[in-house]
């Protein structure tokens, strides 16, 4: 099978406790083939010393021993499969409250979004909650799964006011392209293979449609970000003024021949060449890692970005971010982190703190003085260089950074630019 050229497709699964989500991606791998014997011979016998009648596939993402013992997802499990039409990675990420951060984490780089809806218990706040956050974090793609059809009989009455409720919620989200499908993730109704016990539902199953959604456009292809990551200077007798700008590209599509401007000189050159693996390619596009050579020799080193002469981002010292608070400590005004954001990093303070984010009832808490760990507020941050982003809305690579603590070094918060 040919990997290499495949499109890869990122998903994440959302819901509440015990609708299934881990069960789900097991009947995925289990029905699509994507998992060893020895794997499954080790989760049969785990399955029976629990006593249980079924092999209970969850085991294959709940990968730590106290979410095994407690039957929940603590952590973000990340599962790398294939089939013949395209590569996946999937993140199975927990449903509970005090696992916000874990969901943004798990969510944040996917194109599709599985939204998992108990068909027993229809809409809930947390089903809200996931939804509202995959909309946050403007993921293209969702898939509603009513999952748990064989506990309703495969009623379609059930499916249909599930599927009522949800577009009547989802008006408010900024979600493009919905989908629902009907299953059961225990014995596999419309997962991979099509249901024999609701004919009534005409639509593909869960795992074509995740083979055949159109993700390509996903990728902002007008703007184009290309942030250097390293300069490659090879110091050869046969390349010794060869000067290579290596990266992934954020956006836009790069050709040689292109005018281009480097950031922040402003400096006007055009594209020799680009080089993709060792060869020469006749154009680039978002998320292509890449090596671009240029015709005038500038100095540009890492942090910096190539853009479009009259297609220039943002460059600012001030910036409006909507963040995700990761830290047991909580966020306070004048704070001094470290913000990542592309390739760059540099100083910054936090200078104020608008509003925080009832994710519940999507209301503005305002006339607060901190921000506690899962919470998602609105706060300004000044750096201490300018950056060159975009709204998150329109670019979510040049629009995404991370907070990092000075001291510890570790990412206590996740934001995108207003």
């Amino acid at each position: 099978m040919e990997y290499q050229n495949m499109e890869l497709l990122r998903f994440t699964t959302a819901g509440s406790v015990d609708d299934g989500k881990s069960t789900l991606i097991g009947r995925l791998l289990y029905d699509s083939k994507s998992i060893f014997q020895d794997q499954l011979d080790a989760i049969e016998t785990s399955s029976k010393n629990k006593g249980f009648d079924y092999v209970d596939l969850s085991l294959l993402t709940d990968g730590l021993k106290s979410e095994r013992e407690q039957g929940i997802t603590i952590d973000v499990a990340y599962r790398y499969f294939a089939t013949p039409k395209r590569k996946f990675i999937v993140a199975d990420t927990p449903g509970h409250i005090q696992y916000t951060r874990n969901m943004v984490t798990g969510a944040s780089t996917a194109n599709l979004a599985i939204i998992l809806i108990d068909a027993r218990k229809g809409m809930l706040e947390q089903t809200q909650r996931h939804s509202f956050i995959a909309s946050l974090l403007r993921i293209p793609h969702a898939i509603v799964c009513i999952n748990k059809m064989d506990l309703v009989d495969y009623s379609e009455k059930v499916y249909d006011k599930i599927v009522a409720d949800f577009k009547a919620f989802s008006s408010k989200l900024d979600i493009t392209d919905i989908q629902f499908i009907p299953i059961s993730a225990l014995n596999g109704d419309n997962v991979v293979n099509k249901s024999k016990n609701m004919d009534w539902y005409k639509g593909s199953t869960m795992m074509y449609h995740l083979e055949t959604v159109h993700i390509s456009s996903d990728y902002n292809h007008i703007d184009c970000r290309f942030p250097i990551q390293s300069v490659i200077r090879p110091h050869t007798l046969d390349n010794q003024d060869f000067r290579g700008f290596t990266g992934r590209i954020d956006g836009g599509i790069f050709k040689p021949g292109d005018k281009v401007k480097t950031l922040p000189s402003g400096f006007v050159s055009t594209i020799k060449n680009i080089e993709l693996n060792g060869e020469q390619i006749t154009e680039a596009f978002a998320p292509m890692s890449i090596t671009m050579t240029l015709e005038d020799e500038f100095d540009i080193s890492r942090g910096d970005m190539i853009v479009r002469e009259n297609n220039v981002p943002e460059m600012g010292q001030e910036l409006d971010v909507l963040v995700t608070w990761m830290n047991i400590n909580p966020l306070q005004l004048r704070t001094k982190v470290i913000v990542k954001h592309t390739t760059n990093e540099c100083m910054a303070m936090i200078k104020s703190l608008k509003y925080k984010v009832d994710i519940n009832t999507l209301h503005r808490i305002e006339d607060i003085d901190k921000l506690q760990m899962n919470d998602i507020g609105r706060i300004t941050l000044r750096t201490s260089k300018p950056l060159f982003y975009d709204a998150y809305r329109r670019n979510r690579k040049t629009g995404s950074l991370i907070i990092i603590d000075e001291q510890t070094n570790e990412t206590i918060g996740a934001g995108m630019i207003i």
